[in-house]
């Protein structure tokens, strides 16, 4: 799997795409398959405040029951209704249909600390040795 180069990945594998100054956020493809098959997802409340680290939700699998974390702090300005009827949206399009909620960022300099795609990659290659 190539990771988009425009979006930034946190160590807890969540991706972010930053689309008209918002954040868009959602698991990567690396976490789905470790996930297996996706069955429900908890989404927050719209106008939220999160911190950083702090759980934004919850993804099901059949495997196992994981929290999702706000790589960055800010408000929820929208989570995707779709996957309340098709968590599954997740395994198919972990990058884009399957995206989970839309942030207002709080502050732009929290996006220094998450990785590129390449440094992404690199930190899956030494999961997996």
């Amino acid at each position: 799997m190539m990771y988009p180069n425009d979006y930034s990945y946190s160590k807890d594998h969540e991706w972010i795409k930053i689309e008209g100054g918002e954040a868009i956020i959602g698991i990567t493809d690396y976490a789905q398959k470790q996930l297996g098959d996706i069955i429900f997802v908890e989404l927050p409340a719209v106008g939220k405040a999160l911190d950083a680290g702090q759980p934004i939700g919850v993804v099901e699998s059949v495997k196992s029951v994981s929290d999702i974390y706000a790589p960055i702090g800010g408000e929820i300005a929208a989570v995707n209704e779709k996957l309340t009827q098709a968590a599954d949206l997740i395994n198919k399009d972990p990058h884009g249909g399957g995206w989970i909620v839309r942030m207002k960022i709080r502050d732009k300099a929290e996006l220094d600390g998450l990785m590129t795609a390449s440094d992404y990659e690199k930190h899956i290659e030494s999961l997996e040795s």
